[in-house]
């Protein structure tokens, strides 16, 4: 299967102090992939629309991600302690309900975020048919908190971009959230300078990107339509007793944009944004965006 190379869909806007997108976290360590997950991001459209854990994903299932990556953001380590120098009966609970022993009562635990990262997300079907609109209100007013994989993670500004009828086009030629420079300002329709070395950025999607609609001059790499890699990111069930995930693969591409494409950051970006998606994205009715 292919990626449609015009496919409507739902544009995302993920950045905030920290995020952190477990993958393979277990017990008292935490870590957190580089990007933000399959799980991750099906996870946060089913809080927006007020799903309980034990909901069926069936729905969910065909939804397609395409990530891009403005900026990666470096990992940080949090190293904690609970529990420690408190009497027993002040300690962490057991499963059985009972108290740990004294020599065992603190417990230590790992868990790892990305800092000042910044990623836009395009939200698709498979086969290119359009996103149900509840999605997008959802979005754009959630039952639930949304958060960037933890609770602790809470979103930056506006976390929906719109709803576009080319959203891998438009995942590409959005404004990146990188500073801009003093002698960007060109109008979007103008090639590259010769002499513009560009922003080399990367591209991560769970189907193959070589049918990704690439700005002039720009050839996808032969290796875009192969399997990367694998993670197991792909939900069965939230479920708090049976949480399930199967593994699926994982396709990156690099594209060397061009540097009057940034868009700065903080309200900057939110206005390079703006005047972006006014004319090319859908406004939700109601919406007072």
């Amino acid at each position: 299967m292919t990626t449609p190379t015009h496919a409507p869909g739902i544009l995302l806007r993920l950045t905030g102090p920290l995020q952190s997108w477990g993958e393979n976290s277990h017990y008292n360590y935490r870590d957190t992939a580089a990007f933000p997950t399959r799980s991750g991001l099906i996870g946060l459209l089913a809080a927006a629309l007020g799903r309980p854990r034990h909901h069926p994903l069936d729905d969910l299932t065909p939804l397609s991600v395409t990530v891009r990556a403005d900026r990666p953001g470096k990992p940080m380590r949090d190293f904690q302690t609970v529990g420690g120098g408190l009497p027993r009966h002040l300690t962490v609970t057991t499963a059985e309900g009972g108290k740990r022993k004294e020599n065992a009562a603190t417990l230590i635990t790992d868990r790892w975020y990305l800092t000042d990262a910044a990623f836009t997300v395009a939200l698709t079907h498979h086969d290119a048919t359009p996103l149900p609109p509840a999605w997008a209100h959802a979005l754009a007013a959630p039952r639930w908190p949304l958060y960037l994989g933890r609770r602790s993670c809470p979103p930056e500004g506006p976390l929906l971009l719109g709803t576009s009828d080319h959203a891998l086009h438009d995942l590409i030629h959005l404004p990146l959230a990188l500073p801009t420079t003093r002698t960007r300002r060109s109008l979007p329709t103008q090639r590259q300078p010769a002499d513009d070395p560009g922003q080399n950025i990367e591209f991560l999607s769970d189907q193959p990107l070589h049918s990704l609609p690439t700005p002039p001059g720009h050839q996808p790499s032969p290796d875009a339509g192969q399997i990367h890699s694998h993670v197991t990111d792909d939900p069965l069930s939230f479920h708090p007793d049976h949480r399930t995930y199967r593994s699926r693969p994982l396709y990156r591409l690099h594209l060397n944009l061009p540097t009057r494409q940034n868009g700065g950051q903080g309200t900057e970006q939110l206005t390079a944004l703006t005047t972006y998606t006014s004319p090319h994205f859908h406004h939700l009715e109601g919406s007072t965006r």
